[in-house]
């Protein structure tokens, strides 16, 4: 079984039949950005094919579509930083200037200068052990050698200024790892704007953000197109994320543009069969049948975890940090709970402390009344799910020996056909086939990874289930497939869940009850329809507010 993207037809459904695709609107004038015919082969393998995209001064085109459609190698080839040994055919015009002809040497100064990145994960996009001034310092020098040290130092701290870290609340002295992930993009985006560039390509920012971080990202960068008159080539695989945002939409499959519209025209209309493909994922809730509550299983009393803060004097006593603030809730067998709220609200360090991994200054969680912190069988009965399979799995090992490594757990774990029948049992229950167990884990894509650790923790048969994000890094179709796949194991083995997830879309439809956190508290909690369809908490609020939203099918309203 394969989560991999298929489509038959992937031929353009423009506006108007005969039209070029991607031209840009009236109001937006004569393009910046115009791509014609571009094709890339790799490897004698075709990944862009005929590509047609124009971007005008001032206007925001959304690229999306799933991983392998061929998105972010558009943008490489914009960029100029294609593979070695690729072959490109076609015109990547800025301002009638055609890039390809250029050499390696005049694109060093057309980057950055004029056309500038912003990228997926900023962790890894920033120098660890450089300040954050000086990364975005390093921009301005490197296109204009010879400007004043001091002159240098003023524009990017101005530059700071204008992405939200002003000098007097983020130091440009500050190293990556002092800053939370929604400054660190922040920081990354004021690199690349440092220059003024004309195009701005952003792939995937908001990704790995909570939906008020991601709000706020969203409408920084609508505000620097509406000041610079920068055009703005806006990657993503969720619809939803550009619905209010973006002025066009291409929808991108197979390395082709197959669909390219107004924002408003093509979800009123949505013309070809992937891009309807891509709303009904965007907004899919999973099947969950009524189910009687059961027993208390997971219980939380007044939980309490804090940190030691560094000292600001030599003398006195350490400053705490408290993470979890006397957290008290129960999940009973075979229920399905949500868990929401911002990045630094304390989700993962009450998720290490459920899991044992984290001891707690005060409180106590027992699982079917046994302490997790003291009992390892109480730790046994409950396996997690992390949000990246990849990182989760050591690369040299077969499925086989992977997905068996919760048998240390056991006191008497299955040996000889016992073990092989295990395997074959836990690979079936997530839709993969038992062929599978001798391959490694580069073999699969993202969906099937994850199907992989869902196998690894079911092979013992818990309880419950933790899914901390687990699926924030798939596309919106293997999503789906995921969210059902979950939903239907805990139907048939009657298990419990707690689902962690900064995607507010996701956890309703994958939960009956939802518990949002704010500053390690619990601030409400309910039927997950009654408290994101009426919430009464103002941070509840807050985050409906910032949640993005689709448009209602046929119409330019937006959607809960």
């Amino acid at each position: 079984m394969s989560d991999t993207t298929t489509s038959s037809a992937v031929e353009f459904t423009g506006e108007h039949e005969g039209q070029r695709p991607s031209q840009p609107t009236p109001e937006h004038g004569a393009p910046l950005l115009d791509l014609r015919d571009l094709s890339v082969i790799l490897a004698g393998r075709p990944v862009l094919s005929e590509v047609g995209l124009a971007i005008a001064p001032g206007e925001i085109v959304a690229l999306t579509g799933e991983s392998g459609s061929g998105k972010s190698m558009t943008a490489l080839a914009t960029m100029g930083l294609l593979p070695q040994g690729a072959r490109v055919s076609g015109a990547v015009c800025l301002a009638g200037r055609d890039l390809l002809a250029l050499d390696d040497r005049a694109m060093c100064k057309v980057r950055g200068a004029e056309i500038g990145m912003i990228f997926q994960e900023p962790m890894t996009a920033l120098n660890p052990v450089r300040t954050i001034g000086d990364q975005v310092a390093e921009t301005i020098r490197i296109h204009a050698p010879g400007t004043p040290r001091d002159a240098v130092r003023a524009r990017a701290a101005e530059t700071l200024a204008r992405v939200g870290l002003p000098p007097e609340r983020m130091p440009p002295g500050r190293y990556p790892h002092e800053l939370s992930g929604g400054q660190r993009q922040r920081v990354g985006i004021a690199m690349a704007i440092a220059l003024r560039p004309a195009l701005l390509i952003a792939d995937e920012p908001t990704t790995a953000l909570d939906v008020t971080t991601q709000a706020r990202i969203l409408g920084l960068l609508r505000r620097l197109v509406q000041e610079d008159g920068m055009a703005l080539m806006m990657i993503t695989h969720d619809l939803a994320v550009v619905a209010d945002m973006a002025d066009r939409i291409a929808v991108m499959t197979e390395g082709r543009i197959v669909e390219d519209a107004p924002a408003t025209r093509l979800f009123r209309e949505m013309r070809h069969p992937y891009t309807r493909a891509l709303f009904e994922a965007s907004r899919h809730r999973a099947s969950l049948p009524p189910r009687p509550p059961g027993a208390p299983l997971l219980q939380v009393r007044d939980a309490r975890r804090s940190y030691a803060l560094p000292r600001a004097r030599l003398l006195g006593p350490a400053p705490r940090f408290e993470a979890v603030r006397g957290v008290s809730f129960d999940i009973r067998a075979g229920e399905r709970v949500g868990l929401v709220g911002e990045s630094g609200c304390g989700k993962s360090t009450l998720t290490r402390a459920i899991l044992g991994l984290e001891p707690l200054q005060s409180g106590a969680i027992t699982l079917g009344g046994v302490n997790v912190a003291t009992d390892p069988a109480a730790r046994r009965r409950m396996q997690v799910v992390f949000q990246d399979p990849y990182a989760s799995f050591n690369p040299r090992h077969r499925v086989r020996r992977l997905i068996t490594e919760p048998f240390h757990l056991l006191d008497d774990p299955p040996k000889g056909a016992a073990r092989e029948d295990a395997v074959a049992e836990a690979l079936d229950a997530v839709g993969l086939d038992s062929s599978v167990a001798d391959r490694t884990i580069h073999a699969f894509s993202g969906g099937q990874r994850q199907r992989l650790a869902i196998a690894r923790a079911l092979i013992i048969r818990p309880d419950l289930l933790i899914f901390d994000e687990a699926v924030s890094a798939l596309d919106v179709r293997v999503r789906a497939r995921i969210l059902d796949l979950v939903a239907d194991l805990s139907t048939r083995f009657g298990l419990a869940y707690l689902f962690i997830s900064h995607d507010l879309s996701v956890v309703r439809g994958i939960t009956d009850r939802v518990m949002v956190m704010q500053a390690g508290e619990i601030v409400e909690h309910g039927p997950t329809d009654t408290v994101f369809g009426t919430p009464r908490h103002a941070y509840t609020q807050t985050l409906m507010a910032a949640a993005p939203r689709l448009p209602e099918i046929g119409t330019d309203a937006p959607v809960g």
